[in-house]
């Protein structure tokens, strides 16, 4: 099983690009942090490498931007070529099959940080005193379930 499911910011600006057939195509990369940083140090991030194809590619182009957070889902592919110098090059990366969006409010693209507006709001969304949520009765046994 070859899956891939990354969530990290953009490194730069998504370039749409066409291939010689007419096909949309990105290439970019995504900084992921790393779960662990040490004490007195900053973060670290690894650098991924991706592509997206077709519609992917435009969806990415048209939405998304440099510093913006994002979430992929793909397989990992390797590749080798020749260059123009005759020298092999190698590349793997992840060739994207969905981008989602993260739940990251557009204002907070580019700053890098996270709303805490929303860290004490669960008391907000109680239903109000009239919903039909506040006449829900609990059922004691399981016998009074019709299923």
């Amino acid at each position: 099983m070859n899956k891939v499911i990354l969530m990290g910011r953009l490194t730069k600006d998504v370039e749409l690009k066409y291939s010689q057939s007419g096909v949309a195509v990105c290439n970019f990369s995504i900084a992921v942090d790393r779960k662990f940083q040490k004490q007195g140090e900053q973060r670290q991030a690894d650098f991924i490498n991706c592509v997206a194809w077709r519609q992917q590619a435009e969806f990415l182009s048209k939405y998304f931007g440099k510093g913006r957070m994002i979430a992929v889902i793909g397989s990992i592919q390797t590749r080798t070529w020749e260059g123009t110098d005759g020298k092999k090059n190698y590349v793997t990366e992840v060739v994207v099959d969905e981008i989602n969006f993260t739940g990251e409010r557009s204002s907070d693209q580019n700053s890098g940080s996270f709303d805490k507006s929303f860290e004490h709001a669960p008391n907000d969304f109680a239903p109000p005193s009239n919903s039909p949520m506040n006449a829900f009765t609990p059922v004691d046994s399981d016998d009074e379930l019709p299923f």
